[in-house]
């Protein structure tokens, strides 16, 4: 049987030694506990008293399981750090997909604001009333108004679509369902919602043309390819 010493006291048994200071020391930290080699004026357990020898037995396992629940109280400190920081972790990714999804939404929204601003400033053109009013027009006199109203990007569909319903007369009538103007209005009266000289005023049919292309189809272009499709609009 070996015997180790502790400062303090020790227990010595057949296979291994457990130590009270070594317990001590565990617990604590301190490195004056490590276990020493026996030296004169330590105490082994087998020199304190029959009686006595229990109590310091029971002594080290108390202090033995003081230092696993210290040691399992930190473990457990430091995984409920842990599992908080990863939720703050998670809860910062989340709020940075919310805040970046509002943020693509806002975006949209100011694009279709603006987009459609800039639609409507591009409707904006000369309107009707704009223009002198004439005994009589010709061709190139009536496309020089359309150009001025109808918006630039959608001119070239608008003049397509004139080119096949009247040839840009905005005298036209056709002679077997009574369509009238250059963008063939039927009746032709529907036309005196843009304005009473709706018989006489290109401009006038033009801003009604343009306004019936914009409400039924979108766009005099939209307009063109239905009309591409089905022959009439």
């Amino acid at each position: 049987m070996s015997r180790i010493s502790v400062r303090g006291f020790a227990v010595a048994s057949a296979t291994a030694v457990t130590t009270v200071g070594a317990v001590v020391g565990v617990a604590t930290g301190d490195p004056t506990n490590d276990l020493e080699t026996t030296a004169s004026g330590a105490t082994l357990l087998a020199d304190i008293p029959v009686g006595d020898q229990a109590q310091v037995q029971s002594a080290s396992l108390t202090q033995q399981a003081d230092a696993i629940a210290h040691a399992a109280d930190v473990d457990a400190k430091r995984s409920t750090e842990e599992a908080a920081r990863l939720q703050a972790a998670e809860d910062a990714k989340s709020k940075k997909a919310e805040a970046e999804k509002e943020k693509a939404e806002a975006d949209a929204k100011a694009k279709k604001e603006r987009e459609e601003k800039e639609q409507a400033a591009s409707r904006s053109g000369r309107d009707a009333g704009d223009f002198a009013l004439q005994s009589s027009y010709t061709v190139a006199q009536v496309k020089a108004i359309a150009q001025q109203m109808v918006p630039a990007g959608q001119f070239q569909c608008f003049s397509n679509i004139i080119n096949q319903e009247s040839t840009w007369n905005y005298l036209a009538v056709n002679k077997s369902s009574g369509a009238y103007g250059l963008v063939q209005a039927l009746p032709g009266s529907k036309m005196a919602s843009a304005g009473a000289d709706w018989r006489t005023n290109p401009a006038t049919q033009i801003k009604w043309g343009l306004n019936y292309m914009e409400d039924r189809y979108g766009s005099p272009c939209a307009a063109w390819s239905f009309h591409q499709n089905n022959g009439w609009y």
